[in-house]
């Protein structure tokens, strides 16, 4: 899709934007999608657009995923997540609904933020600022956008370990078939999965781990702190995605599991993940830490960096 296309899909549906850079490398932040950036190439939109979900409304009984790169709160599910506070599977309407603001902007850079009043399966109130620093650095061939993500807690009370996990978790999404993988590191132990098994989808070569993403089941694998970048494969597209992420320099990483209400989360940490979905779409991952005490005004950070190339494979 053409970026004249989307923003265009955009006005129809009533949805705030804002353009980051330009045709040859930009980014079209949806204001009233999540906050979430659909990153631009030659002027073509490389990020997944569901059309159809951007016209739409998330309600109680569907979700409308509208593609691009988000900033979720994590953990998904467990006793200290965020999805499950009405009983069953959902994104929250304080998520679904966030209304973000451009607080800083330039050629190549900007500033969005919104108020996001978080709920967890405790039942337990978390008001937060959730903030997006955006940044393109197209010098020479390269093509890369640094984020700086982050979550600052509002409330006045402040939450102890056993009330709380949270930690910012950024979420991109591609198209995704035939041929397409994620390529990492290999680590001995660095990879669990979250749902059922798919070890029939992975293989090690040269010290590298390839995991298929060719929608052909619906798997995610959570990966460890042993690796420091995943990458994204996708000859049909001609296009390679590598996302890095700085360790965190304070907290734990923790457990973002999709689990149920009731579970108590792992203690084995995640700082990257790969999703792979039956309806023709990926997303590859990165999680930030949490810390132990939360008090008035603490800010959880995430650094992720995500480069972008096009061209033979």
């Amino acid at each position: 899709m053409k970026i004249a296309e989307f923003t265009a899909l955009l006005d129809r549906a009533y949805r705030r934007h804002h353009v980051i850079g330009d045709e040859r490398f930009g980014v079209v932040a949806g204001l009233d999608l999540e906050g979430r950036l659909f990153t631009v190439l030659d002027g073509e939109v490389v990020s997944r657009v569901n059309a159809e979900a951007i016209m739409a409304v998330s309600t109680r009984h569907k979700y409308q995923n509208p593609g691009g790169d988000v900033l979720w709160p994590a953990p998904e599910g467990t006793m200290f997540g965020y999805e499950y506070t009405a009983g069953t599977w959902r994104v929250p309407p304080e998520i679904t609904g966030a209304r973000y603001v451009v607080v800083q902007s330039a050629q190549s850079s900007a500033v969005i933020e919104a108020e996001i009043d978080l709920v967890n399966n405790k039942g337990i109130g978390i008001p937060c600022l959730f903030t997006r620093d955006i940044h393109l650095d197209a010098g020479g061939n390269a093509r890369v956008m640094h984020v700086k993500e982050s979550i600052t807690y509002l409330g006045t009370r402040t939450l102890q370990r056993g009330e709380f996990l949270i930690a910012p978790w950024s979420l991109s999404q591609f198209d995704s078939g035939p041929g397409a993988e994620v390529v990492f590191p290999h680590a001995a132990g660095s990879v669990r999965d979250l749902y059922d098994a798919s070890d029939s989808q992975r293989s090690v070569r040269d010290g590298l781990c390839h995991t298929k993403t060719d929608t052909s089941q619906r798997y995610q694998i959570a990966i460890s702190a042993a690796v420091d970048h995943i990458e994204y494969h996708n000859p049909e597209k001609k296009l390679t995605v590598r996302r890095t992420a700085e360790k965190i320099r304070s907290g734990r990483y923790i457990d973002i599991a999709d689990a149920p209400p009731d579970t108590i989360p792992s203690d084995i940490g995640v700082r990257f993940s790969v999703y792979s979905d039956k309806s023709g779409f990926m997303e590859i991952e990165a999680a930030g830490g949490c810390i132990d005490e939360l008090k008035n005004g603490d800010t959880l950070r995430l650094r992720v960096s995500t480069a972008f190339s096009t061209g033979d494979m």
